[in-house]
C-alpha cells in the first residue's frame, strides 16, 4: 500500500484502538462491542475495494501510485475529493515530528527557508505572491473574525476576494474561500492534485521531504488564488507570525494584529511580551499596520518591533468613535469582543481601498499621537457599503446561535482564557434573552472539550458561573459508528489521550462546581426563568460528539433524530438521568472549548455544511 493511503488505513487502526479503550469504560453495553467490530470489518472491506479501484485507474492512465501528473490526475476516475483528503491527511504531523519541530525552534528561520523551497517545487515564486494584494492578519483572539469582517466589506465593493483561514470546522475546503464561499469539491480536487503532484514528483531530489499539513494548504491557497485571479487575498496567520509559513509574504498591502493573549506557549513563549514579539514578525518595511489596544506589556513590544522593521503602526479607535449617520454600527457577529475586531477590520479595509484607489502618497491615514507616543488611527466616516459589510459578516462557530425547535445551541470555539471570558459574557447575555421568552423552565447544558496545552481546568472554572444543569464531555470524534469523514480526522493525538483528557475535564468540573455553588452564582441568572437546581453539576462523558448531542437533546431535535440509527446504546441508568431534559420547556446547549468540537457538532446540526 502506498504512503498516500496511510491516512485512510489509519482510520481502521484508530477504531481498533478506540474499541479496546471504550469497552473498558464503565457503562459500555455489550452490544456496542458488536457494533464496533461490525463497523471495522465493513470499513476495512470498503477501503480495500477503494484502493483496488484507484490503483486500476492509475494503471490504465499509465501512472504509478507514487507519481501524479498535474495535467491528468484531476480527470482520473476514482481520484475524487475524498481521495484528495485522505492523501492530504498523510501530511499531518505526528507527535514525534512535532517534538522534532520544537527542538529545532532554536533556528526557526530554517522553517521559512523550507517553505520557500516547497513553494518553488510547487511551481510558484515569492514574487508571484506580491500580485495577490494581500491583507495579512495575526493575533491570539479575533483574527479570524477580523478577516471575516474585512473580506465581507471588500467583497461588498465588488472585488473578487480570496480568504485563507484555519482551522476548518467541517470540511477542509472551508480554509480556502473565493468570494466568501469555500471552493467547490471539484475545484479543490483539481488544484490539490496539481500541487501535490509537483511536490511528489520532486521529493526524491529533496531527500523525500514533503510539506506538513498546514504548509501544504498554505501553498495550495496561494496557488488557488493566483489561478482564480482574485483581486485581493485576506490571509490569516496560522500560529504566531514571525516564523509562520504564511510569513513568506514579502509585500502585503496592509497588516493587522487583533487582541493578544497567552496561547501556544511551547511555540511562542509563555509571556504576552514574547508572544507580541512573534506576532509583530508579520510587519514589513513601509507597509501600514494596525492593532487594537493590547494588554500589559504587549504594546511596547509591538511598537519596538515596528520601529526595528520600519513599519508605521497605528492603534485602532473604539468602534463607537466612528461617525455614522444611520446610528450605531450593527455587527453580523455577536458579542462585545467583536467590536474591537470590527474596528480593526474598518482600518484594514479602508487602508486597502485607499491604496487601490488613491495615489501612493495619499494611502496612509492622517493620525494623532497620544502621550505615550502611539499613533492613533482616525475614526473616519464609513461608507454605506462598509456599514453593510459589517452587518453582513458571518463566521460560523464563533458566537453562533442555532435554534432547532425546543433546543437552542450556542456555539463558540473559544479555547484560551481571554476568549473563554468573552464567550461566557456572550452566552450569559444571549441565553438570558432566550430564557425570558421561554414558556417554562429551561435546562442549561455544557458540551465541552479542549485540546493541546490549553488549561482546561481554568477555562472550566470560568464556565461554572453560567450555572449549567449538566456538563457533558466528549473527544473531538464526530461519530463512533458512522461513515468515515476524512476532513475531520486528526492523527496528531491518540484516542487514548483524547478520552483521558475528557475524564480529567469531568473531574475538574466536579471540583469547580462544588467550590462555585454559592449565592453569588445565583445572581448571574437573576433575570432568567428558573432552571433545574436539584440536578445542577451532573456530569457525563461520551465517546463521540453525536452520542453526546443525542443524549442532550433526548429526541427533541428533528435534525438529529434522523441520525438516531448511528448512536451508540447507553445504560438505562444514563437514560434515566436525562429525565430533567425531557421535562424542561427548552434546552440550551453551550458548545465550546475547541473549534474542532464546534465543527464536529456543526456537521450534525447543519447537514448542509457537509455537502
Amino acid at each position: 500500500m502506498s504512503k498516500n493511503d496511510g491516512a485512510c488505513s489509519d482510520v481502521i487502526t484508530l477504531e481498533k484502538r478506540a474499541f479496546h479503550i471504550w469497552c473498558r469504560l464503565p457503562g459500555t453495553p455489550p452490544r456496542f462491542m458488536m457494533l464496533c467490530m461490525s463497523r471495522m470489518l465493513r470499513r476495512g472491506s470498503a477501503f480495500a475495494a477503494r484502493l483496488a479501484r484507484r490503483d486500476r485507474a492509475l494503471s490504465l492512465a499509465g501512472l504509478s501510485c507514487r507519481h501524479y501528473s498535474t495535467e491528468t490526475a484531476p480527470h482520473i476516475p476514482g481520484m475524487e475529493y475524498q481521495d484528495a483528503i485522505c492523501t492530504l491527511n498523510t501530511l499531518q504531523t505526528n507527535a514525534s515530528a512535532l517534538e522534532q519541530v520544537r527542538r529545532e525552534r532554536s533556528n526557526p528561520e530554517l522553517q521559512l527557508n523550507a517553505m520557500r523551497g516547497f513553494l518553488e517545487r510547487a511551481g510558484l515564486t515569492v514574487d508571484e505572491l506580491d500580485h495577490l494584494n494581500i491583507i495579512h492578519v495575526t493575533g491570539t483572539k479575533g483574527k479570524g473574525s477580523t478577516c471575516a469582517f474585512t473580506e465581507q466589506i471588500l467583497r461588498n465593493y465588488g472585488f473578487r476576494t480570496g480568504f485563507y483561514s484555519s482551522p476548518h470546522l467541517v470540511q477542509v475546503r472551508e480554509r480556502i474561500r473565493i468570494n466568501g464561499q469555500p471552493i467547490g469539491k471539484d475545484l479543490f480536487t483539481k488544484y490539490f492534485w496539481q500541487v501535490y503532484g509537483r511536490l511528489d514528483e520532486t521529493k526524491d531530489a529533496h531527500g523525500g521531504t514533503m510539506p506538513a499539513y498546514f504548509r501544504f494548504l498554505t501553498i495550495l491557497a496561494f496557488h488557488v488564488f493566483l489561478q482564480e485571479k482574485v483581486d485581493l487575498a485576506v490571509i490569516e496567520v496560522g500560529i504566531g507570525g514571525a516564523y509562520d509559513c504564511t510569513n513568506i509574504i514579502r509585500r502585503p498591502w496592509v497588516c493587522g494584529i487583533s487582541s493578544l493573549g497567552i496561547d501556544h506557549t511551547q511555540i511562542l513563549g509563555d509571556t504576552v511580551e514574547k508572544i507580541a514579539w512573534q506576532k509583530g514578525g508579520i510587519f514589513k518595511p513601509g507597509v501600514p499596520a494596525f492593532t487594537v489596544r493590547q494588554p500589559g506589556g504587549a504594546m511596547p513590544v509591538l511598537k519596538e518591533r515596528a520601529k526595528e522593521i520600519g513599519c508605521p503602526l497605528w492603534v485602532c479607535p473604539q468602534l463607537e468613535d466612528y461617525q455614522v449617520d444611520c446610528g450605531p454600527l450593527h455587527l453580523g457577529l455577536a458579542g462585545q469582543h467583536q467590536r474591537s475586531n470590527a474596528s480593526l477590520a474598518l482600518q484594514l479595509s479602508h487602508t486597502w481601498l485607499q491604496r487601490r484607489c488613491l495615489p501612493a502618497d495619499h494611502s496612509f491615514p492622517v493620525t494623532t499621537v497620544e502621550n505615550n507616543g502611539t499613533l492613533q488611527a482616525p475614526a473616519f466616516s464609513p461608507s454605506p457599503i462598509i456599514v453593510k459589510g459589517l452587518a453582513d459578516a458571518k463566521w460560523p462557530g464563533r458566537t453562533q446561535t442555532l435554534k432547532h425547535e425546543e433546543v437552542t445551541y450556542f456555539l463558540d470555539g473559544a479555547h484560551t482564557m481571554r476568549s473563554m471570558q468573552a464567550c461566557v459574557q456572550w452566552f450569559r447575555e444571549t441565553a438570558a434573552e432566550h430564557e425570558r421568552s421561554a414558556s417554562g423552565a429551561v435546562a442549561r447544558v455544557l458540551l465541552f472539550n479542549a485540546t493541546g496545552e490549553r488549561d482546561s481546568a481554568a477555562m472550566l472554572k470560568l464556565l461554572v458561573t453560567c450555572h449549567f444543569d449538566f456538563a457533558v464531555f466528549c473527544p473531538n470524534i464526530t461519530e463512533a459508528i458512522a461513515s468515515c469523514n476524512a476532513d475531520q480526522q486528526n492523527f496528531n493525538v491518540s484516542v487514548e489521550n483524547m478520552l483521558t483528557r475528557c475524564l480529567d475535564n469531568e473531574r475538574s468540573w466536579r471540583l469547580h462546581n462544588r467550590l462555585g455553588d454559592n449565592e453569588g452564582t445565583q445572581l448571574l441568572i437573576q433575570d432568567s426563568l428558573p432552571c433545574l437546581p436539584e440536578h445542577r453539576g451532573d456530569t457525563l462523558v461520551f465517546l463521540c460528539i453525536l452520542s453526546a448531542l443525542q443524549w442532550i437533546t433526548q429526541g427533541r431535535d428533528s435534525v438529529l433524530a434522523d441520525l438516531a440509527k448511528s448512536t451508540l446504546p447507553v445504560k438505562q441508568s444514563v437514560t434515566a438521568k436525562a429525565a430533567p431534559l425531557r421535562e424542561a420547556a427548552e434546552i440550551h446547549v453551550l458548545i465550546t472549548g475547541s473549534l474542532h468540537l464546534v465543527g464536529g457538532a456543526l456537521k450534525h446540526l447543519d447537514p448542509a455544511s457537509s455537502k
